[in-house]
């Protein structure tokens, strides 16, 4: 039988399809249950160390020998991107001449399931190291890394998910999710926002999303706006043309109110000689307003929330513009998952 026929045999059979998928769900199990059980025992260490890391004024330094090691350089690209200066240092290389990454006074972040590997005491030992507030992502709390430490984040796992239980496997999930976690829990304490975000992330997809302004998909001229005393039957043409969203301005321009086609079929079912009453007399007062240099995303979002279509845009109380939802969409202002106003 072929190599591609035994892979697909009989359903059950060992080398089957089922077989290699009951391995791959018993793998993700163990390695989310173990993911569950680090957020269980997360406490005051954990709070300890994302203040250390938010406060920091050096580069946050991250170490770790092998599997580890990968899981460090990848905290350290989240942390950079999340608005923190962090870099990777391998503690070979800095033990042959790349201690000087080491600032007085920084963080030290180390990684390692064992807390005993030569490497890490080694670095451990130098000067350069003892003057670090040093956090240790250890999986086990009883070595010499995690009595060396200023603060211990527990990475214990019961077992590896690899079928000899060897392979670093649940071990490097759950380091790495303390890790993501510490990172996005700093991030927050130092207010990193969408604004941020985009600042960093110039070159991509969500960068160029979160850099849109409600300025570059408003209407800023020739649109109509009525006075507080128009009459229903002067609004009409003006909801026509502005998709069914009009500003009611004052004599200086002030925003007073603003009527959508929404509020005007409600007064026709309402009133039968609706035509002559003054827009004063249904406009929403107070209704929610945009202004230009705000986010794009912030102002979809509101949108969305709320069920309105267009936002009037302010500079101060004077109307300088209106924004739809879906110019705003069409200039690539989409609301990310997680990103609130």
């Amino acid at each position: 039988m072929s190599t591609v026929a035994s892979v697909t045999a009989e359903a059950g059979a060992p080398g089957g399809r089922l077989a290699l998928v009951r391995e791959g769900r018993r793998v993700l199990r163990a390695e989310a249950k173990a993911v569950e059980a680090l957020a269980g025992r997360l406490g005051d260490s954990f709070a300890r160390a994302a203040e250390l890391a938010a406060a920091s004024r050096e580069t946050i330094v991250l170490t770790g020998i092998g599997k580890s090691g990968l899981v460090a350089r990848k905290v350290a690209a989240t942390m950079t991107a999340t608005g923190m200066a962090a870099a990777f240092v391998h503690p070979v290389d800095a033990l042959h001449g790349d201690l000087g990454i080491i600032a007085r006074d920084a963080v030290l972040l180390v990684f390692s399931r064992s807390g005993a590997t030569t490497e890490l005491l080694g670095l451990l030992a130098t000067d350069a190291a003892r003057r670090t507030t040093l956090v240790a992502l250890v999986g086990d709390l009883d070595s010499p890394l995690a009595r060396r430490a200023d603060v211990v984040l527990d990475c214990e796992v019961d077992e590896e998910a690899c079928a000899l239980g060897l392979s670093p496997t649940t071990s490097t999930t759950a380091a790495l999710a303390m890790g993501d976690a510490l990172a996005v829990a700093a991030a927050r304490l130092r207010g990193f926002g969408a604004d941020d975000f985009a600042r960093l992330h110039p070159g991509g997809a969500l960068g160029r999303r979160l850099s849109v302004r409600v300025r570059d998909a408003m209407i800023a001229e020739d649109y109509p706006a009525v006075a507080a005393g128009a009459t229903a039957r002067e609004l009409i043409l003006p909801l026509a043309r502005m998709r069914g969203t009009v500003p009611v301005v004052d004599a200086g321009r002030a925003l007073v109110g603003i009527v959508t086609a929404g509020d005007l079929a409600r007064l026709m079912e309402r009133e039968t000689d609706f035509l002559d009453l003054p827009v004063s007399a249904f406009m929403t007062a107070e209704p929610r307003i945009a202004f230009p240099d705000e986010s794009g995303i912030a102002a979809t979002h509101r949108m969305q929330r709320h069920g309105v279509m267009a936002l009037p845009v302010l500079d101060g109380r004077i109307l300088v513009g209106i924004v739809h939802l879906h110019d705003l969409l069409r200039a690539g202002a989409l609301h990310p998952e997680g990103t609130s106003e």
